[in-house]
């Protein structure tokens, strides 16, 4: 049943399809035996996972072993307070994991929400109301302004019926819904309007329809089902830090045998060594590392709520730091959701109009000349028919504040009705003539309702003693209803020739995208009798044209104007026509020279491998259902790309769940968007986006600077042994002040590297490849080289302490005393050269005040274990001479300092070189 194509279908053959007689619908016994086929009315949520399988998922990750494996060895060496801060940081991160999961696991269940708890249906030649969930295929059902929709129907008889399906089709305006039969085949769910589809609503008059696809069958169904099967992607974070776990572990279980192996060979105590050995190990791996990460992130997140995003989960704010492009729903996001009349044609005139949205603050002008109502009689009349040929009502209300739930100062304009029709309404209380300042002069006395075959609304108006029609519709139809034209505050003839000026005018405006109604009026005469449209609709004086559009938002353009700096594209996937999405592309500057412009209905056409050809040049999808959305990121994730997708009805969820990072809108974002995103928008504004894509990237910078800084210090560790043993050389260091350089200098500072500055042209590279290892751009280099160097140098102090007296015990408590301080100094000064990726110089070393003092404190922190009688025997340390310390410093200094200066030298000879060649350097960012 479900492959019938509905919409084709008449009304005998859809009588004869569902077995069912309009005038009397169902038995109760036949809607029982259809039930047992097809099932209740309502959305499978799948097989769920218990929230107890969540939670143990959560410790399957290499770096959970890692860190147990870490906790195991503290526990060995009696370190337990050590053991007890990793089990913590393991119990922190799977928390945080699960509640993760188990709120993205409620999509379905806002999904759910959306259908209707009851309907009214006709069983046995009865009306009655009933729950939803008991709807059958075959069943006749009723609705009314402010129903939604219970299941996917085709419509039998309508009456001015207009369905809100922006959720589901992404349609800016309501859709005037009919019963006739279309004849094309394949069509998108925006232009089917004989069906009505669960979850909708109505937002206009009546209708009476057949019960088509219940429950998993419809196109909320399938939804659900793309929900269901959709996986959620792992982050670029996840997969770094998980190839970073993995090299972690081998490395340092790799040059701790060596060590071990090497110091036995040399004569070294077996048991010493292999306590030294597992202290390696600790030292080796940073088990603090995802803690300092989830605080990183977690005061990234901090950041982004003053930017009005909400990051719901963590890693989705450095995700957002690595997209290469976002795909973006144009209906209120790109654009305000709020149609405004821009342009009016009239007697000839083509007018432009100032304002957005439903204030009502503007002006008409005529070449940039604000028009003079008292004496433009025609435009008055335009702006009269506007306002009373018109069932919206646009009030002004007093902005709560979310937060405190308190209303402030400020008001915005609410529409109550039809958008276009607010549209109109905004026009005409620009200039002073809203509904409500001009009910004294005109009474309303009949009404006839827009109908869509009809497509005019018009109004019998009672004014001073006097008659008059107001009609508005499409203009094609309004003029063939018109003998008459006003022209320069004339009743003049509609002669062909003017009709084809009309309809040039029409058509120019269509061709913008605009939206476009007409008017038009006549008096009516004393004895005339208006008791129906034919008779009302005849005759008329067309009056103009209103052209209107939902307008982009003003910083939406700058924002993707940022984005392309950044080497992003932005791509728009909307429901609405081309035309429409074309216009607003390019007002934008999404759409550049030769970017494409792609339907649904020619995407239906392409395979996967032919989309995969063709999405790099794409940047306009129209006319898309939700299917598409998701062959489109998937297609982008194909090519490598990190894809970031926005939306806020119920048709982008599953786009969103499938993309690398899901942004919904907070403000008209459905609950089904809100809970399948990883990034809610407060405020529903694009350039949110850019701020959020900003955060993540320095967030993501600041994380491979304490990776950097942890790694670059741990390697001087392992090195500093390692390089010892092979010499054949004392233990320059001891088991328990490794432990303790690792707890001072791995802590405070990496945390404070977390919370770093961005740098100033952090915007102005292309975003990073998914598939970058946590490595590149030489970071695998400097983390070596750094390395080396501390290991070097710390070992030449220790070499130049101890060779005064090699062989005298309290001289070689002295020697491992300069070597431990050395290392902490090394590794103290190094964090200030991790802040930039160049070198210490290219950065003020005070701008990161947390720095300055998690570095004073770890100083402090090293003064205290040696110049403390109590510790000294604990830590196997002593005080150390001004001499001592001069070789400390300099030996501590030359790691960062050294490579520092070679760094600025190098810099300067390349700009020298490229400078003398002509050389220049091909732009790394995407090009509009």
């Amino acid at each position: 049943m479900e492959q019938k194509k509905w919409h084709q279908m008449g009304a005998d053959e859809l009588k004869s399809e569902l077995d069912v007689e309009p005038q009397l619908g169902l038995t109760k016994d036949e809607a029982a035996n259809r039930q047992k086929k097809s099932g209740p009315n309502e959305l499978s949520e799948g097989k769920g996972i218990s929230p107890i399988t969540l939670f143990l998922n959560q410790f399957k990750d290499f770096m959970v072993l890692v860190l147990v494996g870490a906790t195991l060895l503290s526990g060995l060496l009696g370190e337990y307070l050590d053991a007890i801060t990793i089990i913590a940081i393991i119990l922190l991160n799977g928390i945080l994991g699960f509640i993760q999961e188990f709120r993205a696991e409620r999509s379905l269940s806002a999904l759910k929400k959306l259908s209707a708890p009851t309907s009214k249906v006709l069983r046995d030649g009865k009306v009655e109301q009933i729950p939803a969930k008991n709807l059958v295929p075959g069943d006749i059902i009723f609705l009314e302004s402010g129903d939604r929709v219970p299941a996917d129907i085709r419509f039998i008889t309508t009456s001015n019926c207009d369905v809100e399906e922006s959720a589901l089709t992404g349609e800016s305006v309501p859709v005037g819904k009919h019963s006739n039969a279309i004849e094309q085949e394949d069509l998108p769910l925006g232009d089917l309007k004989n069906v009505g589809f669960m979850g909708t609503m109505v937002t206009r008059g009546t209708a009476k329809g057949v019960v088509i696809r219940t429950g998993m069958d419809t196109e909320m169904g399938k939804i659900a089902d793309l929900i269901q099967n959709t996986e959620a992607q792992e982050t670029p974070l996840q997969h770094r830090l998980e190839q970073l776990g993995k090299i972690l572990i081998i490395v340092s279980l790799v040059l701790t045998v060596l060590v071990v192996v090497a110091g036995i060979l040399h004569g070294q105590p077996a048991i010493g060594m292999f306590l030294a050995g597992v202290s390696l190990a600790v030292a080796a791996i940073p088990e603090g590392l995802p803690a300092i990460v989830t605080i990183a992130l977690a005061l990234g997140v901090q950041r982004m709520i003053k930017r009005k995003a909400i990051v719901r989960k963590l890693p989705s704010v450095e995700t957002l730091g690595s997209a290469s492009v976002i795909c973006s729903d144009k209906t209120g996001t790109l654009t305000q959701n709020k149609m405004t009349v821009t342009d009016v044609w009239q007697g000839g005139r083509q007018l432009k109009v100032t304002g957005e949205g439903y204030k009502p603050v503007g002006h008409i002008t005529l070449q940039d000349h604000v028009i003079d109502l008292k004496n433009d009689q025609s435009l008055r009349r335009l702006l009269q028919v506007s306002s009373l040929c018109n069932n919206a009502l646009i009030e002004e209300v007093p902005v709560t504040d979310t937060r405190n739930k308190k209303s402030n100062e400020e008001t915005e304009w609410i529409l109550k009705g039809d958008p276009t029709e607010g549209a109109l309404v905004t026009l005409a209380s620009k200039l002073g003539m809203s509904p409500q300042s001009l009910s004294g002069l005109y009474e309303r006395a009949q009404e006839f309702p827009f109908d869509s075959e009809r497509k005019l609304m018009s109004v019998l108006m009672k004014h001073q003693g006097g008659r008059l029609i107001f009609t508005k519709g499409a203009p094609d139809v309004l003029i063939k209803e018109c003998a008459y034209i006003l022209w320069d505050d004339k009743v003049i003839p509609f002669t062909s020739a003017i009709r084809q000026q009309v309809i040039q005018a029409n058509e120019k405006m269509a061709s913008s995208a605009l939206r476009v109604l007409g008017m038009a009026y006549r008096e009516v005469r004393p004895e005339e009798q208006v008791d129906d449209e034919c008779k009302a609709e005849s005759q008329l004086v067309f009056v103009g044209l209103a052209g209107m559009i939902d307008p982009p938002r003003k910083e939406a353009r700058d924002a993707i104007a940022t984005c392309r700096r950044a080497g992003i594209k932005t791509v728009m996937i909307t429901g609405d026509h081309s035309l429409t999405a074309e216009a607003i592309a390019h007002q934008l500057g999404i759409l550049p020279r030769g970017g494409k412009v792609m339907t649904g209905q020619q995407l239906t056409q392409f395979s996967d491998d032919d989309l995969d050809k063709e999405v790099d040049q794409i940047y306009v999808y129209a006319r898309v259902s939700p299917e598409h959305k998701l062959r489109i990121v998937k297609s982008l994730q194909r090519k490598g790309h990190v894809v970031a997708m926005t939306g806020d009805g119920v048709n982008d969820a599953p786009a969103i769940k499938a993309a690398d990072i899901g942004i919904a809108m907070g403000i008209t974002g459905t609950d089904v968007t809100k809970e399948a995103s990883a990034l809610i928008l407060s405020d529903d504004n694009f350039s949110t986006i850019v701020a959020a894509i900003e955060e993540g990237r320095n967030i993501y910078e600041n994380i491979r600077k304490f990776i950097r800084y942890l790694l670059a210090s741990n390697v001087g560790e392992i090195l500093t042994m390692f390089f010892a043993m092979m010499a054949g050389l004392p233990l320059p260091l001891l088991p328990i002040q490794i432990l303790w350089v690792n707890l001072v200098t791995d802590g405070l500072p990496a945390m404070a590297l977390g919370v770093d500055q961005a740098e100033k042209d952090l915007m102005e590279h292309k975003p990073r490849s998914a598939k970058e290892n946590i490595f590149a751009r030489r970071l695998g280099w400097k983390i070596i080289s750094r390395g080396v160097l501390i290991g070097l140098c710390t070992l030449a102090a220790f070499w130049i302490t101890l060779r005064i007296d090699p062989h005298n015990p309290a001289h070689l408590v002295k020697a491992q005393s300069v070597a431990f301080a050395t290392l902490v100094m090394a590794q103290l000064i190094h964090v200030f050269d991790c802040r930039s990726s160049r070198s210490i110089f290219h950065r003020n070393p005070l701008q990161n005040k947390y720095l300055v003092l998690a570095v004073i404190s770890s100083v402090v922190l090293l003064l205290g274990v040696m110049y403390t009688p109590q510790l000294q025997p604990i830590f196997k340390t002593t005080a150390l001479d001004l001499r001592e310390w001069a070789l400390v410093i300099v030996a501590a200094g030359i790691p960062t300092f050294l490579l520092g200066a070679g760094s600025v030298w190098g810099g300067r000879k390349n700009r020298r070189r490229l400078a003398t060649s002509g050389y220049t350097p091909k732009s790394t960012k995407f090009s509009a």
